[in-house]
């Protein structure tokens, strides 16, 4: 498996190498110029020696000679005597030659013959020189078209670009070693919020769950993400001490029944006993099975809820309809306390059928078992555009608002001295909101004035 650079590595690598390809090219760029500014200062010269040259030519060359050409030029290279001249006739013979540079054979020739100027180099020896041709023709013989060409050294302005070749390569390996460096360093110093994240990171744990991340500290490209990561933390958190209160919570839940039935089994082996004894011990230990039960198969339903409970079945329920059958269930546990069940209004949803009759029944039987005997149990339904509406009503003791608040909650019970009796687990509510967040509604709880009331709201029945 490859070694992986480091993030400080890569940025330091790539400011080194952006830095250093602009520098080189910045140093092309000024290199073209410069040979581009060299060869026009060359052909300027060479055109104004090209210039007289011809002028002198043109005076001096008829049918016959009157003076010789060497003569006669010798004039033209006063400040210039390294320039190199040369004269050819009609038929390419040379008429005059003169200079240390020895021209190539056709190279002045297709100069000369070109539609604009432009030099040739060539290399002789150890020297290299630039050349420019052009054509002239005689007053008094057109017909006649004779090439003078020359050339100038130009070992100097090689010289030169070498010299500044050298000096732009140790330039630039230079400016990339100290890029490199200041770029590693920017990438230090730029970076280092991140290795405070990780530190703050590495302290957190599940005993330091309250831990967060410093905001204000942070630049703005990483403070977007230091806020999502302190988001996270917190439902971590939350998420974790519900989970802790949930794991204590059913632990003493459980203990209370599985403890019952230690002691009795406990009590029943301690001495012979008759067989209605064990009857009775048998039946004892049985309610408090189906309690553990009941708890288990609750539990189960709350662990799917919490991962997205999915409604088995989607069918049209008729509300009012389920909350009169549910009424002739708890009719006979109202008329002990005694308690009178109302209904008004209907609704109609989609849903799961049991599972919705579920969410009611625990809401009655919560009603039923807190309502002040005499009282009545009230159930209103009423249905419009928005969707259904369903409350529900008892009377008994006003609920105070810390206690609204964790209605909903697993193994909560409002009155702890209830805590231990065989009244459920505490996981009806839960259940309830379950069912009903499944069913894309929602449920609320409100206490006042000896009056409590659930308001379920859910969706209406598609027409």
């Amino acid at each position: 498996m490859s070694r992986r650079t480091s993030l400080t590595a890569r940025l330091t690598l790539l400011f080194a190498v952006a830095s250093s390809s602009v520098l080189l090219a910045l140093g092309l760029v000024i290199g073209s110029a410069m040979e581009r500014h060299f060869e026009e200062q060359d052909v300027d010269v060479l055109s104004g020696k090209l210039g007289l040259i011809a002028h002198t030519v043109q005076q001096h060359m008829g049918e016959r000679l009157p003076v010789p050409l060497p003569p006669m030029l010798s004039h033209t290279f006063v400040g210039h005597e390294a320039m190199s001249v040369l004269v050819l006739d009609a038929d390419r013979s040379v008429l005059f030659e003169a200079g240390d540079a020895h021209f190539p054979s056709m190279a002045p020739i297709v100069a000369a013959h070109a539609d604009s100027a432009q030099p040739f180099v060539w290399s002789q020896d150890t020297t290299v020189y630039r050349g420019l041709a052009t054509r002239i023709t005689l007053p008094d013989q057109p017909e006649r078209e004779l090439i003078v060409a020359a050339a100038i050294d130009i070992a100097h302005h090689i010289q030169f670009m070498e010299a500044f070749s050298r000096t732009l390569w140790a330039f630039v390996v230079g400016a990339a070693v100290l890029s490199g460096l200041l770029g590693w360093l920017a990438a230090r110093r730029g970076l280092a919020p991140l290795a405070t994240m990780a530190a703050r990171t590495a302290q957190i744990t599940a005993q330091r769950l309250d831990a967060r991340l410093p905001e204000t500290q942070m630049p703005d490209e990483l403070r977007t993400l230091v806020v999502s990561l302190n988001a996270m933390l917190a439902r971590l958190e939350e998420a974790f001490t519900r989970l802790s209160d949930f794991s204590s919570d059913l632990a003493h839940e459980l203990r209370t029944p599985i403890s019952n039935l230690m002691t009795q089994t406990q009590v029943a082996l301690s001495r012979a006993r008759t067989a209605e004894d064990y009857q009775d011990i048998l039946a004892s230990n049985a309610e408090e099975f189906e309690r553990l039960s009941k708890m288990i198969a609750d539990m189960l339903f709350l662990a799917k809820a919490e991962h997205g409970l999915a409604v088995p079945s989607r069918e049209a329920v008729d509300l009012r309809a389920e909350v009169d059958a549910l009424f002739e269930f708890y009719d006979a546990l109202a008329e002990e306390k005694p308690l009178r069940l109302l209904a008004d209004g209907t609704a109609h949803t989609r849903g799961d059928r049991l599972m919705l009759r579920r969410a009611l029944s625990n809401l009655l039987s919560n009603a039923v078992r807190h309502g002040t005997p005499g009282s009545a149990v009230s159930v209103s339904l009423a249905q419009d555009t928005d969707g259904v509406t369903i409350r529900v009503r008892n009377s008994g003791d006003t609920l105070p608002p810390e206690a609204l608040g964790r209605l909903f909650e697993r193994f909560y019970r409002a009155d702890p001295a209830r805590h231990h009796t065989s009244e459920g687990a505490g996981l009806g509510l839960a259940i309830t909101r379950s069912i009903v967040v499944a069913h894309g509604g929602r449920i609320e709880a409100d206490s006042h004035a000896g009056t409590t009331t659930f308001t379920l709201t859910l969706p209406a029945a598609a027409g």
